[in-house]
C-alpha cells in the first residue's frame, strides 16, 4: 500500500515522498507535508528557475531565493514563473 501524505500544495491526500528531498528538518518537514506530485512539479519549475536566471547554485544568495521560491511554490503564494508564463484559462 502507498503511504499517502495531505499535501499543502493540493490541499488532498496523495502519494508521499519516500525519502525526505533534502537533508535535516527541512527535508523532514517537506516529506511530511508535500506529496511526491507537487515536489515533481517543483523540480522541473525549479530546473526552470535556474536555467532561465542563470543561478550560480554555489551562491548562498541565490540558494535562498530558490528556497523562498519553494516555499511560496508549495504554500500557494506568489512565486517566480518564467518569463511569458501565461496560466491555463
Amino acid at each position: 500500500m502507498t503511504k499517502t501524505v495531505f499535501c499543502k500544495k493540493y490541499q488532498e491526500n496523495l502519494p508521499a515522498l519516500e525519502i525526505p528531498p533534502m537533508p535535516g528538518a527541512r527535508g523532514q518537514e517537506l516529506m511530511d507535508t508535500v506529496s511526491r506530485k507537487a515536489w515533481d512539479e517543483w523540480k522541473s519549475h525549479q530546473t526552470t528557475l535556474i536555467n532561465e536566471k542563470h543561478l550560480d547554485m554555489s551562491n548562498p544568495e541565490n540558494r535562498m531565493w530558490l528556497l523562498d521560491q519553494m516555499e511560496n511554490f508549495f504554500n500557494n503564494e506568489d512565486y517566480e514563473k518564467p518569463a511569458g508564463f501565461k496560466p491555463l484559462d
